[in-house]
């Protein structure tokens, strides 16, 4: 199983490095879910896939942010040179940037980050699909879950065994954007979820400030599963944090153990939030998996240990050395790291005058690697009797053999470059977009609202299942019926959750929204019209044109979107556009109404929704998610009656209403202000993202 260690700067190179890593992952630029951490440069990043690679240490760059269509062109000319420096594998999370490193880079390995939300076996069969050869999974997984995945899966496993903890699943949070401007779906993460928040009331407790996470006790069952790859969190760890956690984590798999009570005490000396969780993992959610960093001295001493210990060459490449000194021919050595071959000649041997060569000072000469990656494993030689070479020649011919077995191990791998160009302009829709309506409550399919012709309805599929007569309400009056697939659905709950749909479909549920690329491959399995929802992160024209060829009829565009830059989209087919509604912030695994109550209390049938309440006292309601889960939406709903000049210009298919906590005359009241554009201001509300900047 490989260890992958974070590298935020170049000293953390050298920390996960020389602290016995296998690989590290990184990023350069502005195309990266850490947008904070030094980072690299082109220079520097050559410079560290040469030290990696002359250790044996692979690199994966990581381009796992959602980018505009302006950034595209300079993220393939970074994808481009990183297949030429060598690097091992690009990670993403954008399916239109996906698409452009297979153009420019054609040979260079994919793999699908967290942030693709990827959580079941359909989700890593749509990566395969796509080109990618692994894929990380999503934190929240249980053992049973990653374990059929492994036993299943068409590519490799990669999970996060150590490290920060987010609230929401990857990829799916927009709490940061949302409050403060800062997308964590673009690497700018302000980590809301480390705040206090209180129900109701005063802000006072972290109530979404999880542990993080801890594996190390779990090291060896994880690769008896199968996992093929286990990876520590923490690019914008320091150095000495990265060089601890990765050495007790590599001497563990080594010698084939957990980690000692004294390994795991350095772990929680490096950095903790009140202790670690295996929670997830272990299928036990509940409060006891919440905790915050307490600020306290640095452990000085350890920190120091571990800078001594990375600053220094450790010997990690073992070598086999051959060597022959005969008379009157060339001295000769040959040295292999099992891969690699390479042989030098130096000078004839003289007969010896004073004192012949011996094999022990030829082996003491010829071994000597110290302050090079290398150590000698194996040694042979032929001596011939009575001969002599000056010290300095053996120590010339056995640098000249290292030299030349570096030279080979950095040597770059042959290549395709091909090109990136942005996908053929298409004129925008001239005609105002109809409306959709996506509801929460069967109760809000009132008569007033199906009487003003919406050309879609969509409700969970718990919301059909708890009244089955909503489905002909809507068909009757000639409007498509939709399920909102749900945006988390684990392999456990996949059969249930497909009979189901299936039973919906018999039904008459014709189209189904899909947040996840699981959802889409099973809305397209079972026969659905196959819309994307926002959860599928369309922030660019090259996603929409992958979706295209994926036969979705339509997407939802993401509202984390500028007004121009939702305009300017190319737009290949039909799209739908936020313009009322809360937006959700978060999906969570980790129930926090029954952390509260100490019950299940989902109670998304009556619309009562507890309400979670920050330190400026904006109110947030939670709601029910599908397998016991909860959402947390914004504190107040999107508003654009009044300013149909953006959303009726943009080129959209169709504009979309949200209806979450709103009362069943209140979603009617709504939709006929879009409709007529008599707007009348709620009392409270916002205009989302589209007028401001996000980073």
């Amino acid at each position: 199983m490989e260890l992958l260690s974070p590298a935020g700067s170049p000293e953390a190179v050298r920390a996960a490095v020389q602290s016995g890593a296998d690989a590290i992952y990184l990023g350069a630029g502005d195309f990266n879910a850490r947008r904070n951490a030094a980072n690299f440069d082109l220079e520097t990043l050559k410079e560290t896939v040469d030290y990696c690679h002359l250790r044996g240490v692979r690199v994966y760059l990581t381009l796992n942010t959602l980018l505009y269509d302006r950034e595209l062109p300079k993220a393939a000319e970074l994808a481009a040179y990183a297949s030429e420096i060598g690097v091992d594998a690009v990670l993403v999370q954008d399916l239109g940037v996906a698409d452009m490193v297979r153009r420019v880079a054609p040979d260079l390995p994919l793999h699908a980050s967290t942030q693709m939300t990827i959580h079941d076996l359909d989700g890593a069969r749509f990566a395969a699909d796509f080109g990618m050869t692994r894929v990380v999974l999503s934190r929240e997984l249980s053992r049973d879950q990653i374990a059929f995945i492994c036993a299943h899966s068409p590519v490799e496993i990669e999970t996060f065994v150590h490290g920060a903890l987010c609230m929401c699943y990857s990829g799916q949070c927009f709490f940061s954007s949302v409050v403060g401007g800062r997308s964590g779906n673009r690497g700018m993460c302000a980590q809301p979820c480390r705040l206090n928040y209180g129900w109701n009331g005063k802000a006072n407790q972290p109530l979404l400030s999880l542990k993080d996470m801890s594996l190390a006790e779990h090291l060896l069952e994880l690769e008896q599963m199968g996992v093929a790859c286990a990876k520590i969190e923490g690019r914008m760890k320091r150095p000495e944090y990265v060089s601890i956690v990765t050495r007790v984590y590599a001497t563990a798999l080594r010698e084939g153990r957990n980690p000692t009570r004294e390994e795991l005490h350095a772990l929680e000396q490096a950095f903790s939030r009140q202790g670690f969780t295996d929670g997830f993992f272990m299928d036990r959610t509940g409060p006891e998996m919440f905790g915050v960093h307490e600020k306290k001295s640095l452990p000085d001493e350890l920190f120091a240990q571990a800078r001594r210990f990375y600053g220094k060459e450790q010997p990690l490449v073992p070598i086999s050395i051959s060597a022959a000194v005969k008379a009157g021919e060339p001295a000769v050595i040959s040295v292999s790291d099992g891969i690699h071959t390479v042989r030098s000649a130096g000078a004839v041997p003289e007969p010896a005058v004073n004192r012949a060569l011996d094999k022990a000072q030829l082996q003491k000469q010829l071994t000597k690697t110290g302050g090079t990656p290398y150590c000698c494993t194996d040694y042979q030689a032929e001596l011939g009797e009575g001969l002599s070479l000056p010290l300095s020649g053996l120590n010339a011919l056995r640098r000249e053999a290292l030299d030349r077995l570096s030279a080979e191990r950095i040597a770059l791998p042959p290549r395709r470059r091909g090109s990136f160009a942005p996908s053929p302009s298409i004129r925008n829709r001239s005609t105002p977009p109809v409306f959709t309506v996506a509801l929460l409550r069967p109760e809000q399919v009132t008569d007033a609202l199906l009487a003003q012709k919406p050309a879609s309805v969509a409700l969970p599929l718990e919301g059909y299942l708890s009244n089955l007569d909503t489905i002909g309400k809507i068909i009757q009056n000639g409007i498509e019926c939709a399920v909102t697939l749900p945006r988390i659905l684990w392999q456990r709950e996949r059969e249930g959750a497909k009979h189901q749909l299936e039973s919906l479909r018999e039904r008459g549920v014709s189209a189904a929204y899909a947040s996840t690329w699981s959802g889409v491959l099973l809305a397209r399995e079972l026969g659905f019209t196959v819309r994307g929802d926002f959860g599928l992160g369309v922030l660019n024209s090259e996603t929409l044109y992958q979706l295209k060829e994926l036969n979705l009829e339509s997407a939802v565009i993401s509202f984390e979107l500028k007004s121009q830059r939702v305009r300017d989209l190319n737009k290949p087919l039909d799209t739908e556009l936020l313009v009322y509604g809360r937006m959700p912030l978060m999906i969570m695994e980790n129930c926090i109404i029954k952390n509260r109550t100490g019950k299940c209390a989902c109670n998304w049938k009556t619309g009562k929704n507890p309400v979670l309440t920050d330190r400026r006292n904006a109110r947030f309601p939670v709601i029910h998610a599908y397998g016991c889960r909860n959402e947390i939406l914004n504190s107040a709903p999107i508003y654009l009656a009044d300013k149909p000049e953006f959303w009726q210009r943009c080129g959209l298919w169709a504009a979309r209403l949200s209806f979450t906590t709103e009362r069943p005359e209140e979603c009617a009241a709504v939709l006929r202000q879009y409709r007529t554009g008599k707007a009348e201001l709620p009392g409270a509300f916002t205009r989302g993202l589209y007028f401001r900047d996000v980073e």
